[in-house]
């Protein structure tokens, strides 16, 4: 078995992961997580929750996964979040053309369905499953539709990002922070996206874990508070056909980064994967080209980690721009600005004629009036607003525009946005940190304690004479005191311990017949083997130390 292979045997036989419905057959792109699996993860969640939500004083919010279609009309993932699929004539696979063309080499981004298919064809590119002919080439929705209530249900999508819950909670959020920019917003919670063909795992999946930050920014500095303290941080970096390694302070400068936030939470993110164990030589950053970025990106680095496959995308920083506020302004009608202090100024406004709206549009005439309040004034002639998801023609006469003197500036903020699957970081960390021992073949998960989901395992010599009892006791403590651990006197004391290295328990303490004589125990390292004596009343602040990074016990 190669590496990935043995990575998801032992995810599965010790309960990290596995598909879901296996008793009804499965279904591609779903998966579930057993005990160790689902405290993995949430510990990587709450180091991200320090890292980006407590340190960075970032406004933390949850909203729902089921979202009304106009938001995502609004955001454009309607019309374009889609990818190209292709089926097979013969049994019926359906392919995502993009990865066909991958792996032959070929180019495969920001291509339409006629160059898609005729590159399909000038390559000879058959069905992988059976060798069949493939059909046309066309464009497939990725994202779930769903109705919403019963009587004049409503149309409405499981959401394929968390960030639009951010974007139209803009007004609450920016309250919250004081009416201040920059401020940020995070969330963690799941994604939808209706995969043409899911596979590899983790790697793939219809239903998947997110923690993503949307953090505005003034478009006339795009800073962020504390950039020069990680000015410093190498970053590696594929932009174009370079690769290098870089100050971020120095990528920025050379404008190979575009803006000092952007580059802040870059230089973040790397600190973050290596917090939670992922070697810095695993780690690099891509810059995507202009025919790869999303609709709403000017800019988009992929974080990127080295598993046994090659190069994997972990986590997307783009800048996107004032795209998501000004569409959603534009959508809703209501006014998505920040407002600083800054000199005086005048600005053009539309002011709607309700005496004429109102006979117009009758009941809908407050939505069309708070709709044009929300628009930029146009050079002249009648403008077009969407209400309740119909386009609607407004008359010139029906509206004025006047100019008003300001006290400062208004603007929609920018949005630099870092975003990270955690299911992919989750498997990228078990395939870096496995490992066979020398001799046995012994195979270990060599993950930090701070992440790890069982930190010690407590063991008595012997299941006898007490000391099994004595283990129990002082693991009952561990489990009060918030330590997470288990009790095993099952099998040799060498069988126990590779049992404990097998799911990464980093530490493990054995009671054994000179604990009853002089109140000392065995605490094993995992990845050394070292042993050390700690004494009892000593056990627990030194446990909780170590797994804290406060403290090295070996």
């Amino acid at each position: 078995m190669g590496r990935a292979e043995k990575v998801l045997e032992l995810a599965k036989r010790r309960g990290f992961f596995w598909p879901s419905f296996e008793i009804y057959g499965g279904m591609a792109g779903f998966y579930d997580y057993g005990p160790l699996g689902t405290a993995l993860r949430r510990n990587i969640a709450e180091v991200w929750r320090r890292k980006f939500v407590l340190e960075e004083g970032l406004l933390e919010i949850d909203t729902p996964d089921i979202t009304p279609a106009v938001v995502f009309r609004a955001s454009g993932h309607e019309e374009q979040f889609t990818d190209l699929m292709v089926t097979c004539t013969s049994c019926g696979a359906a392919w995502r053309v993009d990865e066909l063309l991958e792996e032959r080499g070929l180019p495969h981004e920001g291509l339409s369905a006629e160059e898609a298919e005729r590159l399909l064809r000038e390559a000879g590119i058959r069905c992988p499953s059976c060798g069949g002919e493939l059909g046309g080439v066309r464009p497939f929705g990725l994202m779930f539709s769903l109705e919403v209530g019963a009587a004049g249900a409503k149309r409405a999508y499981l959401r394929p990002e968390t960030a639009q819950g951010i974007f139209i909670n803009f007004l609450n959020l920016y309250y919250q922070a004081r009416s201040r920019i920059p401020f940020g917003a995070a969330t963690i919670g799941k994604g939808y996206r209706n995969e043409i063909s899911p596979r590899k795992g983790l790697i793939r999946l219809r239903e998947f874990n997110m923690a993503e930050a949307e953090i505005f920014v003034d478009p006339e500095t795009k800073d962020w508070p504390g950039f020069e303290a990680l000015s410093g941080v190498p970053l590696r970096l594929v932009h174009g056909e370079a690769e290098e390694v870089l100050p971020v302070g120095e990528a920025v400068s050379r404008g190979i980064i575009g803006s000092r936030a952007l580059g802040y939470f870059m230089a973040k993110t790397k600190l973050f994967l290596e917090e939670i164990g992922i070697p810095p030589e695993k780690i690099r950053f891509r810059k995507h080209r202009k025919e790869e970025l999303a609709h709403y990106s000017s800019e988009t680095w992929d974080a990127e980690i080295e598993i046994s496959q090659g190069w994997l995308e972990v986590a997307g920083l783009s800048d996107r721009t004032d795209y998501d506020l000004r569409r959603h302004e534009e959508h809703s009608g209501e006014r998505l600005r920040a407002f600083v202090q800054e000199g005086v100024s005048r600005v053009r406004r539309i002011r709607p004629k309700m005496g004429v709206l109102g006979p117009m549009f009758k009941s809908e005439a407050q939505e069309v009036a708070r709709a044009l309040r929300g628009m930029e004034p146009p050079p002249s002639g009648p403008i077009r607003v969407e209400v309740g998801g119909r386009s609607l023609e407004v008359p010139p006469e029906a509206y004025e525009v006047v100019e008003e003197e300001v006290h400062g500036r208004s603007f929609i903020p920018h949005v630099i946005e870092p975003s990270f699957g955690l299911d992919r970081i989750l498997y990228c960390l078990l395939e870096n940190s496995y490992y066979e021992r020398e001799g046995t073949g012994y195979r270990v998960l060599a993950l930090r304690p701070n992440v790890a989901p069982v930190k010690a395992v407590f063991l008595p010599l012997v299941a006898k004479d007490g000391l099994d009892s004595l283990a129990r006791e002082w693991w009952r403590r561990a489990l009060a005191e918030g330590i997470e651990s288990y009790y095993d006197d099952s099998g040799s004391i060498g069988r126990r311990y590779a049992r404990a290295d097998e799911i990464g328990v980093p530490f493990a303490v054995t009671f054994d017949y000179r604990t009853k004589e002089d109140g000392t125990v065995t605490v094993r390292d995992r990845d050394s083997t070292q042993q050390v004596r700690i004494p009892l009343e000593e056990l627990i602040p030194t446990l909780k130390d170590a797994i804290a990074g406060r403290r090295k016990i070996f």
